[in-house]
């Protein structure tokens, strides 16, 4: 009887084989069970990017569940629904909570600080953000307000404390005088009332140290760092330009909500505007303006790390988000 060279091969190894494929049916079964076993909700923690020579990394604090329905106005339910299905999103819309900290080489500069612990799980968590980006709440030089909305600056306190002891705190006056006016509270709706309320928590701790110095309008507040006023979500609602090189990224706040829906229909506005006729304005304002100059954008509730271009597409925009590269 003969037999082949490949039978022979089989016999001779098989002794040697045996330990091997049993240590590997076990590792097999161990990662099995193992991979049974669901991970956490995955959370992007930071993305660093350079312009010029300043040093600038987006933060995740989370994310919040945005009820698009109810809140967007000037769009038909029909047309919303077309939007979030063309973009693969569903009603609430899943939106991103994000703060961006402006290192200028002299000064640590934080843009908004997120919601705290005043939403719910699935954002607060800035600090953990901050911490794997290799950064402590400690040096952090100063906080820069888009507004006073609770995610945007809850996260200043924790337990009627200043997390960032040593930072000054910057908004625009007219959101400051808004916000902490006790007359504009007694008069406001219930849901408002609340956000009056924490903008006074936040920012107590702070005024009682003499850390919280308002300024007015546009003007330049560090080296490379300036205020653009985008009035109209709230009254003294900013922007903040950071420039170095020649390069320039324009830091946004709720300038925009639904990128779905408020990119390609910009005059859409959500029922937490001020007024919604001058941020609707201010919108296509800023948007032509950045979209003219090929310049950077980003935004507090633009899908992390929220930071790309705006293309002109018809009537309205289209959203090109930043490549992902390596800062070096």
């Amino acid at each position: 009887m003969s037999t082949s060279l490949r039978q022979i091969r089989a016999c001779s190894l098989t002794p040697l084989l045996r330990p091997l494929a049993a240590a590997a049916m076990i590792f097999a079964m161990a990662q099995a069970a193992y991979a049974e076993a669901p991970m956490l909700k995955n959370q992007p923690g930071f993305y660093r990017t350079m312009i010029g020579d300043i040093e600038v990394t987006a933060l995740s604090d989370g994310t919040n569940h945005l009820p698009a329905g109810k809140m967007l106005k000037g769009i038909s339910k029909e047309d919303l629904d077309k939007r979030l299905q063309a973009a693969f999103v569903t009603d609430p819309v899943e939106t991103s909570v994000n703060a961006f900290l402006v290192n200028t080489g002299k000064k640590l500069i934080l843009i908004d600080t997120g919601a705290g612990g005043v939403l719910d799980a699935d954002s607060g968590h800035l600090l953990t953000s901050l911490k794997a980006a290799g950064y402590r709440p400690d040096q952090v030089d100063e906080v820069y307000l888009t507004h006073l909305h609770p995610d945007h600056e809850a996260g200043l306190t924790h337990k009627g404390k200043r997390v960032f002891p040593k930072a000054t705190v910057r908004a625009d006056k007219k959101d400051a005088d808004y916000w902490l006016n006790p007359a504009n509270k007694a008069k406001a709706s219930a849901i408002n009332q609340e956000f009056f309320e924490v903008a006074e928590k936040s920012l107590k701790p702070y005024i009682a140290a003499g850390k919280f110095r308002p300024f007015e309008g546009d003007g330049e507040l560090q080296p490379g760092v300036s205020s653009v006023a985008n009035y109209g979500h709230t009254p003294g609602h900013n922007a903040y330009l950071v420039s170095s090189k020649g390069q320039r990224l324009l830091i946004v706040g709720d300038m925009i909500h639904v990128a779905a829906v408020q990119f390609p229909q910009p005059d859409v506005t959500i029922g937490f505007d001020t007024d919604e006729h001058e941020a609707m304005g201010d919108r296509r304002k800023a948007f032509d303006a950045v979209a003219d100059a090929q310049e950077l954008i980003a935004g507090a509730h633009l899908s992390f790390p929220g930071i790309g271009h705006i293309v002109k597409d018809g009537s309205g925009y289209r959203w090109v988000p930043i490549n992902y590269a390596l800062a070096r």
